[in-house]
């Protein structure tokens, strides 16, 4: 099968897998706010940038190497090699998981209190922090298969990680019901913990049965692997860590800003949740697809940029650039049209129809950043997409700290605009400078 044949196999099943765990997590989020309610919605979410730092930490730049670096090997027929990558990153990842584990626990209370300015978010955080080494081990497993570009496991994954999820939470609910406890935002905290486990109990049987079925036994630890892993993926984990922190800022500022603008802390918190928690993830329905090619973009610029390509790449950019200005624009369209019934049907509310329908404006910058961002990282040049989504979140920020108190949550509705068309403006500049088009 071709280069083009195996992106578009690959980006099909993962799109599908995407689309299918997407419905089921509007159903989630619609559960949510029946049962936790907007504010506690708004805490929930709260303690996710935490959770995307870490996880920048542990898992996300060794999966990102893990993908690359078994594409390479998988190109040339090393299956050794590519099982050495696995068996390093895993290890790896393991060792910083862990110790971020301890050290989330540990420190829950001070994070929650003076970080997040939510002292509920202490137990949450606590809950979570078991979740971080299954996550991590999973991330590496899912980057190998993806640097097989075999796309069945990760989508098998994905829609197994989202089913248990919901399940877990809503086994979790009941028993709180039936036991006159007070439901709180930690049922969700545990349906996370729970998909997790069952998701490296899937992934790591497949692995497993995969390497018994190939026969490739290592002798001993590649020690070797290890520099190979770090210099590609510490650039990647600084790049990401840092773009979590200004993503955290954001997170923590927004409820707080709010609070200048007039609101009371239970009114900003529902606000947060209304618009992160049920409108913003409505618009992001459409980008499963863009996700999905993102990911099978990653490996398949790298192994053109190994052969030498250009033209291959070249294409490539092309085709993504129109597809995604297409789609977005199209999305947009439909938001626009259907922006307050899905408010009022879906969630029950008008807010989250007025935020929906301004949101949609964002379609076409919010595709493209996706999947012009995977290109440069798959050419390595993850230092530009750094600076550039760096640049597009201190504007975010910047809206946050001086329109919300004025102008209230419209204010940085408008600065989310400006900052994703910002990014999708420099990094088609960025592209250009290369000499893609």
């Amino acid at each position: 099968m071709n280069q083009k044949h195996t992106l578009i196999k690959g980006a099909a099943i993962l799109t599908a897998a995407g689309m299918a765990s997407r419905i089921i997590g509007f159903f989630y989020r619609i559960f949510l706010s029946k049962t936790i309610g907007a504010e506690g919605v708004g805490i929930y979410l709260l303690i996710l940038p935490v959770h995307a730092l870490i996880f920048s930490l542990t898992g996300s730049g060794i999966q990102t190497a893990v993908s690359r670096f078994v594409s390479s090997r998988s190109a040339t027929g090393d299956r050794k090699g590519a099982k050495e990558i696995l068996v390093c990153a895993l290890s790896l990842s393991m060792l910083l998981s862990t110790a971020a584990s301890c050290f989330l626990y540990l420190k829950a209370d001070y994070i929650a209190s003076v970080l997040l300015h939510e002292s509920r978010c202490a137990l949450l955080l606590k809950v979570l922090c078991f979740s971080i080494p299954f996550g991590s081990i999973h991330a590496c497993i899912i980057g190998y298969y993806t640097g097989l570009k075999r796309t069945d496991v990760p989508a098998i994954s994905q829609l197994f990680e989202q089913v248990i999820r919901v399940a877990s939470s809503f086994l979790i609910y009941q028993i709180m019901v039936e036991k006159n406890l007070t439901v709180s935002p930690v049922l969700a905290v545990y349906g996370t913990v729970c998909s997790e486990i069952a998701s490296v109990l899937y992934t790591g049987t497949k692995v497993m049965l995969h390497h018994r079925t190939e026969q490739t036994k290592l002798s001993s630890f590649p020690f070797h692997c290890v520099s190979e892993i770090l210099t590609f993926s510490i650039p990647l984990m600084i790049n990401r860590v840092l773009i979590n922190l200004l993503q955290s800022a954001e997170a923590v500022c927004i409820p707080l800003k709010l609070l200048d603008h007039g609101f009371t802390q239970a009114t900003a918190l529902s606000t947060y949740g209304t618009l992160t928690g049920m409108a913003l993830p409505l618009v992001l329905f459409p980008s499963a697809i863009t996700n999905s090619l993102a990911v099978m973009l990653l490996p398949t610029v790298s192994e053109a940029q190994a052969s030498g390509n250009k033209t291959a790449i070249e294409r490539l950019t092309r085709k993504t650039t129109k597809s995604c200005l297409l789609l977005g624009f199209f999305c947009t369209i439909v938001f626009l049209l259907t922006g307050n019934f899905c408010g009022t049907f879906l969630f029950d509310s008008r807010e989250a129809a007025v935020y929906i329908q301004i949101l949609a404006w964002l379609c076409p910058f919010l595709y493209l950043g996706t999947t012009l961002g995977s290109i440069l990282n798959g050419l390595g040049k993850t230092f530009d997409v750094f600076l550039i989504n760096a640049a597009a979140l201190l504007l975010r920020i910047l809206f946050v700290w001086f329109a919300i108190p004025s102008c209230g949550i419209l204010g940085y509705l408008w600065g989310l605009l400006l900052s994703q068309l910002l990014q999708s403006v420099l990094l088609l500049f960025r592209c250009r400078q290369i000499s893609f088009f």
